[in-house]
């Protein structure tokens, strides 16, 4: 059930139903064309079947599905494992998010109360920590210390960026967060480990767009990826999760030459720059994959991205919105490493 409000949160298209345990082929299959007919199409991108009973046939299930996707009307299925339920009935507790936050930037309001109300529809117990803008350093990293030390707490943000006295501390700040507990993904330990490839935290907006890639079934093996920007928080691990997936990565930022150009080779284009509608429609090779990271105000009640929607979609294959399209992605990652830390903290293995 947690997956099906993710995909509400993310604006996928969905559709629920269950599936008896002695389930036939034909009923399986009676039972998936009927989705199909709820939602009003001819196939889906991803059939999920959802923490199945033991006694479900997963066999028969896959040899179904198999059939399905020779026929076009699923191009994948998957699984799920372990979820928010699992660690409930595992350790009779509920994962808990801390959320440290402040409310002086465009946008950080409603981004919390997303947070906010995705971690209540998943079960999982969330705080806001708010500080005054006048909040020392002191103070903040004495609050980290205690969530650090406090068991029931699994995952811990603090809210970027930070206020304009405290810009200067936020690479300790953000260090003094327990590896294990940092959901964004922004610990030095963990930066590090993405960057040898091994496991771990990722940030949310770079580990949702790769997700987004995957359930719009974008190749990234072998292709060109171009990155605009070289932030810790956007850029350079969205580099190092193109290149672990294979992708001939070029990162550009405000010192590259010819930026245009290089631009028009991807076949992968991820705007993450911070200056609305810089990347303009001769930069795209038409039928590239334009991701959209940039968010920025233009109008005291309109945001735009850093790409030129209306033109660039004319050229590209397909394109991210702003707002309602990387961003919700953020949220759905973000649940994801809460879950995640917490399997981690309390030794539950997700394979």
């Amino acid at each position: 059930r947690d997956q099906v409000v993710l995909a509400t949160k993310c604006g996928v298209t969905h559709t629920d139903h269950g599936l008896d345990c002695d389930a036939r082929p034909e009923v399986i299959r009676a039972s998936i064309e009927g989705s199909l007919r709820r939602l009003q199409t001819d196939h889906v991108d991803l059939y999920y079947l959802h923490r199945p009973d033991p006694k479900v046939p997963v066999e028969v299930v896959a040899e179904t599905m198999a059939e399905l996707i020779a026929e076009g009307k699923i191009l994948r299925w998957g699984v799920s494992e372990h979820s928010v339920d699992d660690i409930r009935r595992a350790h009779k507790i509920c994962p808990l998010t801390a959320v440290q936050s402040r409310y002086a930037m465009i946008y950080r309001e409603h981004e919390r109360d997303d947070v906010m109300d995705t971690c209540e529809e998943l079960g999982i117990v969330s705080e806001t920590i708010a500080l005054p803008e006048t909040a020392s350093r002191e103070e903040i990293l004495d609050k980290i210390a205690i969530l650090n030390s406090d068991e029931r707490i699994h995952g811990i943000l603090v809210q970027l960026p930070l206020p304009e006295g405290l810009a200067r501390f936020e690479p300790e700040i953000l260090s003094s967060i327990d590896p294990r507990k940092d959901v964004d993904g922004f610990h030095p330990l963990n930066a590090g480990r993405l960057a040898a490839g091994l496991p771990a935290l990722a940030p949310c907006t770079p580990a949702g767009c790769i997700r987004m890639l995957d359930l719009a079934g974008i190749p990234i093996e072998g292709r060109r990826a171009v990155v605009i920007g070289r932030s810790n928080i956007v850029g350079k691990p969205m580099a190092r999760l193109l290149l672990a997936r294979n992708a001939t990565v070029t990162v550009c930022h405000s010192r590259t030459e010819d930026l245009a150009s290089i631009a028009r080779e991807a076949d992968i284009l991820v705007a993450a720059i911070g200056r609305a509608g810089f990347v303009t429609a001769d930069m795209v090779k038409p039928g590239a994959t334009v991701i959209d990271v940039g968010i920025n105000r233009i109008a005291p009640k309109k945001l735009a991205g850093d790409v030129d929607f209306e033109a660039v979609r004319e050229v590209a294959g397909a394109i991210t919105p702003v707002p309602g399209g990387v961003g919700l992605l953020t949220v759905a990652m973000l649940m994801q490493n809460v879950v995640q830390a917490a399997e981690m903290q309390l030794g539950i293995s997700n394979e």
